[in-house]
């Protein structure tokens, strides 16, 4: 068999298309949406390259208008999930045996079908049943899935190249095999990329997986799972199993070949997680590799140096595109005092002409929440604050869900740094600011790192210098993206490998090199060309 030392292309971040009137992307997009509204999608389960269709549905309705049924997907019982994982460990064997080259191939086909072809109904897909705008979308959907699995490749072949020396007489090498058993992701509704990437990381490296989406993702994840298998996917290496998560995760957690967890969503379910893999670890053949993303409580603080428009920009785009449903959004801000009404008065012109409505009206900046329940939850959130004298609606605060979960962007102006908005993360477009005194703007990065759990990302503004050097020191492990004069929002793969640590999760950066070492098991190999033939050593001689 012919083989070679082989180097896949050069990746590169995917162009982000304008979508501006009169383009061709534009016209196929809508063409899209209107086609996909029109018709009734059944998403079934996808175990050993089979579509199972449980009958057991759920519907599938836009945010943006609830009455509307998009679709449905099934959901598994105990025993799909079973046969998940059984389907997983048998194709293990070929996949991890398969050349390198001939994986990651696979997904660099992937990468062209979503960003050619596929490119369309990504974002058509994710526009719908996810309500993002078509910025939104194509940021997400197309260029940071694309990305993840060109640069995950490039990646890939950096790890396999990094070898051992040899000594005289040895040739030591260094094998890079998966790792042994199956992984569970488990992916956000938020971004269709982390969906795409959470169980196609683990892949591209040899191992097989599970992989539970997000019930709120189930419509884009269908279209994942045609890229997968049109690229040439074999069957088994990742199944799709979705219903009753708390139901699922039991039957994989008590498995003895669970090997991996890889995750994105709340901190308190990680944490549960994390402690039910902890209370079986003995069931395990191996000690499982546990990395997530959970959420953030993010900040965006300002020095009096700092161009308040600048500010105003980063606060409006941070924290209510795509509603604030980032973890990386923009949730809290430090103001201070000299500087605030210039803030302000900016921050209302930009959010008072920011049009809300349905994502396919290409005008709107705002769209809809995800769901019923991260509705209500807000809207209590700006009932509350009403109520309570330490905090003023400077901003919005109406919110209608009588055909869609609209919440307007709102800004909260607190005089007690540690209220509850600003420390717990709302998920949603709801931003709360602390005005400080400008001379205590040291002490107000104490605020900054010691008020959240969190340490997700943050961003400072100041045109200061010596500013800028003390506050990237003292805010050392606020952030695991940290941003100096810009919104704390739109970590690119390659730019800004994402992550963060804290009650934000195990840091191991999404879209570098880090996260695919996670998912590896090194093998040292050593040959000696002429053993010893006795067991003296040259010490032992007496003369």
């Amino acid at each position: 068999m012919g083989t070679g030392f082989y180097k896949i292309p050069k990746a590169k971040n995917e162009p982000v298309l304008s979508y501006a009137p009169g383009t061709l992307e534009r016209e196929a997009v809508l063409k899209t949406y209107r086609e996909l509204w029109n018709t009734h999608l059944e998403v079934p389960l996808f175990i050993d390259g089979k579509e199972i269709f449980t009958g057991d549905t759920k519907p599938i309705r836009p945010p943006h208008d609830h009455r509307h049924v998009v679709g449905v997907f099934h959901r598994a019982g105990k025993e799909h999930v079973e046969q998940a994982i059984e389907s997983a460990l048998k194709a293990r064997a070929k996949w991890a045996a398969m050349p390198w080259e001939q994986r990651v191939s696979i997904f660099l086909k992937a990468a062209d079908l979503i960003s050619g072809p596929y490119r369309a109904r990504m974002n058509a897909s994710t526009m719908i049943a996810q309500s993002k705008t078509i910025h939104q979308a194509e940021i997400d959907a197309v260029a940071e899935l694309a990305d993840f699995w060109r640069f995950n490749a490039e990646y890939l072949q950096r790890i396999y190249s990094e070898q051992p020396a040899s000594s005289k007489g040895v040739f030591n090498r260094m094998e890079y095999r998966p790792l042994e058993g199956f992984i569970y992701a488990v992916t956000p509704f938020n971004f269709t990329s982390i969906a795409g990437n959470l169980p196609t990381a683990p892949a591209m490296a040899g191992n097989v997986v599970v992989w539970k989406p997000s019930v709120s993702q189930m419509y884009s994840a269908k279209f994942i799972m045609d890229v997968l298998r049109e690229a040439g996917l074999p069957d088994g290496v990742i199944n799709m199993v979705t219903g009753n998560a708390s139901k699922i995760t039991e039957v994989v957690l008590s498995h003895p070949d669970f090997s991996g967890l890889h995750y994105t969503g709340s901190t308190a379910v990680f944490q549960y997680l994390w402690k039910t893999i902890g209370e079986n670890i003995s069931q395990y053949k191996t000690y499982p590799r546990i990395v997530g993303e959970t959420g953030g409580k993010d900040f965006v603080w300002m020095h009096s140096s700092a161009d308040p428009v600048a500010v105003a920009t980063a606060l409006a785009r941070g924290a209510f595109e795509y509603q604030g449903q980032k973890c990386s959004a923009a949730s809290r801000a430090y103001i201070p005092s000299s500087r605030w009404e210039e803030v302000l008065t900016e921050l209302k012109k930009q959010i008072e002409s920011m049009p809300m409505g349905a994502p396919d009206d290409f005008s709107n900046f705002i769209t809809a929440v995800i769901n019923e329940a991260s509705f209500n939850k807000l809207a209590g959130y700006i009932e509350q604050a009403k109520k309570d004298p330490e905090v003023e609606i400077v901003i919005g605060g109406g919110y209608d869900k009588s055909k869609g979960y609209f919440i307007e962007p709102t800004v909260f102006l607190t005089t007690d740094p540690q209220y509850e908005t600003m420390r717990e993360e709302l998920f949603g477009p709801i931003l709360t600011v602390y005005v400080y005194d400008n001379e205590k703007w040291k002490e107000s990065l104490d605020l900054v790192d010691n008020t959240s759990p969190y340490g997700l990302t943050g961003a400072i503004f100041a045109t200061d210098r010596h500013v800028i050097d003390y506050a990237t020191k003292r805010l050392e492990n606020a952030a695991g993206n940290f941003y100096i004069n810009d919104k704390p929002t739109g970590a690119i793969v390659n730019q800004q490998p994402f992550g963060g640590a804290r009650a934000s999760g195990t840091n191991d950066k999404a879209g570098s090199m880090w996260n695919l070492i996670r998912w590896i098991s090194p093998r040292a190999i050593k040959e000696t060309f002429d053993p010893p033939k006795d067991y003296r050593y040259p010490f032992m001689n007496r003369e």
